[in-house]
């Protein structure tokens, strides 16, 4: 369908089945460059996986807007981009906000009329209603782009913890966005570009720090920030940070008051997330997160829910075991993925191309073909436990600092120091790495003042992988220090902060939107058209804990106590207080062994790592024949094989080979208004 005109009270709905999960747009603030339709669709086409059911377009003389949608709520009338009632307001938008139908009955209070049943159309009413500070309001994971027409003013905006994608660049005066950088890149005059600093945060943190991406020039909006462009300006804005109390600021409830809480708004905040039109499945590990989202929605809302879950070759990252037995106790209809070796190297470099940043692990790929296997049940939602280690405490890092922190006091204990067994069991075992850790642990003990102390000791590990630079990628780099810039950004209230919330802060802000939401979440879902759904990462359960002193979320060595007394009654026992097993995936046989083929060993081979001039082309050959040769490299030479090899394939994706064409997507639904203000 087709709309060119100008009459304001014309009302455009097209039917069908409809949706919208990936946004684009170029917005012209300096610029009297024209937006074409061919643009639009060539970026829309770049991310058509995003929302293969439908697509729409919005021009005028300044802007030009794009979605694509998976039909998820409002299948019949969603059509996008959506207007407000004198349809001076369009809006793109990717996500959900839960609470929509809350909203919508004050919005109906107020006057507001609604031709569609969407959660988008709420949304853009609600800015109507309020400006940016409408943000506060939506409980939901989202990104969207809202042109306000007649004072030519574009707003962009992002949930607050970045489960949803939104990238930008400057050009030539124009302002181009969209969800994916690909998109971006369809885009001929942008510049392709791998950016050394980012790559330096990479081999430092697993991801780049807020903000950024892999590319030189182009920048992701940071979680709980929006971006407004008017008389020719652009700023950022945050209207939610990540929730930082001090000790005499946290409450004093008892642990049980606060289960009772918790327990309260983990329910409200799965049931808001099991609106949709279409059925709701769970991502199902093994572990007490994921465990308990399925065993509430199974036995709190929907019986028949069907589960997915991952299956390792390889004994140490297999928890099928555990999957089966949550399986048996909940009597769901379950779907297994077996994450060969050789699967995994086979679809290494599809996920790099949905990733669109280097990766020091191949966790993500496994993801990717869970999402596979949702999609061919013919779901398209699923609910996940992601966020529970982060909200209530489960990571074991934060169990390290504290013991690191404790042994600090008393350097010469045996009894402190051994504590890190009770951590680490799993690396422990290994006679070799029972000599080694203690001694690798000990090196940072001093550094107690710093505020990066919980994770300083890892990420210089980590940092150990940047000898494989080339000369002229260190001397692009210079002597920055990723160290400093992540201290630089730490808020004013951080200082108050004890051991447990400074590394819960470090792990939300860098890790868990940079990496988690995004390299193992919203891209590898939406690879296949499937939306996750993360109730621990409900705003308000995130400042319900934030108040929550640490003694509670870790009693002693015990991580994630109130999420466990929660699940009490809901997840077996066997399930609720087994030992954490962190969620891996193998790499040296991966990468290297029959899956990945012929394209990882070229793309290791002495002259691609010299032609592409990122890393020392003897090095990385003296790096493959050892990985070669070991039947068990240690953990670094792995992070550094995937590290290298998926920055050679990045590298080759999207610089040196980048596709000519995409196929272009043709809109259902497409608003022309180019010329409206002319002819006024």
């Amino acid at each position: 369908m087709r709309w060119c005109g100008c009459d304001v009270g014309e009302v455009v709905v097209s039917l069908g089945e409809l949706g919208v999960c990936g946004i684009v747009g170029i917005c012209r603030v300096e610029s009297r460059r024209d937006i074409g339709l061919g643009s639009i669709q060539r970026m829309l086409g770049a991310i058509r996986h995003r929302g293969p059911d439908e697509a729409g377009v919005y021009l005028d003389d300044r802007i030009g807007l794009g979605q694509v949608r998976l039909s998820i709520i409002d299948l019949e009338s969603g059509c996008q981009p959506i207007h407000n009632e004198d349809q001076t307001l369009w809006i793109v938008y990717n996500g959900e906000v839960f609470n929509y139908v809350e909203l919508r009955e004050e919005l109906e209070g107020k006057g507001h009329t609604f031709y569609t049943t969407s959660d988008t159309e709420v949304v853009i009413h609600m800015y109507e209603e309020e400006g940016p500070a409408c943000l506060e309001r939506l409980n939901g994971q989202f990104a969207l782009g809202i042109w306000d027409s007649q004072r030519c003013e574009l707003f962009l905006a992002r949930d607050r913890v970045g489960i949803r994608p939104l990238h930008y660049t400057m050009h030539e005066g124009r302002l181009i966005f969209a969800s994916e950088i690909k998109a971006l890149f369809t885009i001929p005059e942008v510049r392709r570009e791998l950016d050394p600093s980012s790559l330096d945060e990479v081999f430092t943190f697993w991801t780049v720090l807020p903000g950024r991406t892999a590319f030189r020039d182009v920048h992701e909006l940071r979680p709980g920030h929006y971006l407004k462009v008017s008389r020719g300006k652009v700023e950022t804005h945050a209207y939610w940070e990540i929730p930082v109390y001090s000790r005499g600021e946290q409450t004093r409830s008892s642990p049980e008051a606060i289960c009772e809480q918790v327990e309260k708004l983990l329910l409200d905040a799965i049931r808001i997330r099991l609106r949709a039109d279409v059925p709701v499945g769970c991502y199902l590990s093994g572990g007490l997160d994921s465990s308990g989202i399925a065993a509430l929605v199974a036995q709190r809302f929907n019986a028949n829910v069907k589960t997915f879950g991952i299956r390792f070759e390889t004994e140490g990252f297999d928890e099928g075991v555990h999957q089966r037995k949550m399986v048996s106790f909940l009597g769901t209809e379950h779907r297994e993925v077996q994450a060969t070796a050789s699967r995994i190297g086979e679809r290494f470099s599809e996920t790099l191309w949905h990733a669109e940043k280097p990766l020091v692990r191949t966790g993500p790929v496994p993801l990717l073909m869970l999402s596979g296997a949702v999609r061919q049940a013919d779901l398209k939602v699923v609910l996940t436990g992601e966020g529970a280690d982060e909200v209530f405490g489960g990571y074991n890092i934060f169990k390290e600092a504290k013991v690191r922190r404790f042994w600090a006091r008393n350097p010469d204990s045996r009894g402190r120091a051994a504590l890190l067994e009770h951590i680490y069991g799993y690396i422990f075992r290994e006679p070799r790495m029972k000599r080694f850790l203690p001694s690798f642990f000990a090196k940072g003990r001093d550094g107690l003042d710093d505020p990066l102390f919980s994770h300083l000791l890892r990420w210089e590990n980590t940092s150990r992988i940047k000898t494989f630079f080339s000369r002229a990628l260190g001397a692009a780099i210079g002597e920055t220090d990723p160290y400093e810039r992540v201290r630089q950004s730490l808020p004013a209230g951080y200082g108050k902060l004890d051991t447990v919330g400074k590394a819960q802060y470090l792990e939300m802000m860098i890790f868990l939107s940079n990496y988690l939401l995004s390299s193992q979440g919203d891209r590898m879902a939406m690879a296949h058209s499937v939306e996750i759904r993360l109730p621990f990462l409900d705003y308000r359960l995130i400042d319900l804990m934030a108040r929550v002193p640490s003694k509670w979320k870790i009693l002693g060595l015990n991580e994630k106590h109130l999420l466990k007394k929660v699940l009490r009654s809901t997840v077996p026992d066997e399930i609720r207080t087994r030992q954490k097993q962190p969620y891996r995936a193998p790499i040296a046989p991966t990468l290297l062994g029959d899956g990945a083929g012929d394209l990882a060993l070229e793309m290791l081979s002495p002259r691609a790592v010299a032609r592409a001039g990122l890393f020392d082309s003897a090095k990385v050959e003296r790096l493959v024949k050892k990985m070669q040769r070991l039947d068990h490299p240690g953990e670094m030479d792995n992070m550094a094989l995937a590290g290298v090899l998926s920055t050679q394939m990045l590298h080759q994706r999207f610089v040196t080979a980048f596709p000519a064409s995409l196929p272009e997507v043709r809109p259902r639904l497409i608003v022309d208004k180019r010329g409206c203000a002319s002819r006024r």
